[in-house]
């Protein structure tokens, strides 16, 4: 019997997932297909009883309209959302914007895996003429947050994303798992992929094949230690979820037209 239960899930479709671009920090809005996503996700996770106490997002759009979404469809709109930069996607540097079948064709698919998926491989930093450089920095959103804007990362691995996000794991999440709340965190492919690296002790070799599909609830199921009574599962058609993690994995190869 566990005696900690956790729902993780990577945000619905966001507008620059579906045109396969690195979005990282740049504030998108979900896709119509991502509202879409969001929904079935509220309804299921209502049709499976779940009834949440407090649920926990980055500050991106994407991933705060997901939990709005989920709430609304389970009819627990009043349940308090806490938000921080440290639950925010991986920060992709320079390569944000750019379209990953387009990398894919210019530096080899095995290249862009390494730099979507890999554990210690950091791209290359932004720099202050990129074109989205200052729609991120003079964001108000991190004049909020709790390091100063100078110290905000301009390109991080999945390992740098671990490290900032389990200070906020350990500080703010896990005191409220542990007096007994039931907790959803709407988050990002790479912030859960973290999470779930930590709380399920994946090398740092097998992480290169966690995919996580957008807008699928991830169940956990904790002892009292924190440490899981078996592997993650995805709630849902399991058919479904295997076509959509695919479908991700694909996002980093070069188009069947192009080879």
């Amino acid at each position: 019997m566990a005696k900690y239960r956790l729902v993780l899930l990577r945000h619905g479709e966001g507008a620059w997932t579906k045109e396969n671009r690195f979005c990282s920090w740049v504030d998108q809005k979900l896709s119509s297909n991502g509202i879409k996503e969001a929904q079935n996700c509220g309804k299921h996770l209502k049709a499976l009883g779940f009834e949440f106490d407090l649920v926990f997002t980055s500050v991106l759009s994407r991933s705060i309209q997901t939990a709005w979404l989920i709430l609304q469809e389970m009819g627990q709109e009043w349940v308090p959302i806490q938000s921080s930069w440290r639950l925010n996607e991986r920060h992709y540097g320079a390569l944000i914007g750019l379209n990953r079948a387009e990398m894919a064709l210019n530096h080899g698919e095995e290249q862009v895996k390494i730099w979507r998926r890999s554990y210690d491989v950091t791209p290359p930093p932004i720099s202050e003429s990129h074109p989205y450089y200052a729609e991120i920095y003079n964001d108000r959103r991190y004049k909020c947050s709790d390091v100063p804007q100078e110290n905000l990362p301009k390109a991080e691995s999945l390992k740098d994303v671990l490290d900032r996000l389990l200070p906020y794991w350990n500080e703010k999440i896990v005191p409220e798992l542990k007096s007994g709340k039931m907790i959803l965190i709407s988050a990002h492919g790479n912030s859960s992929r973290a999470l779930l690296k930590h709380v399920e002790g994946i090398s740092d070799e097998d992480i290169i094949n966690v995919t996580l599909p957008t807008g699928v609830p991830i169940l956990l199921e904790l002892d009292e230690n924190l440490h899981p009574l078996g592997p993650h599962q995805f709630l849902g058609d399991q058919e479904a979820i295997q076509a959509a993690i695919k479908k991700v994995e694909d996002q980093g190869k070069v188009k069947s037209a192009e080879k």
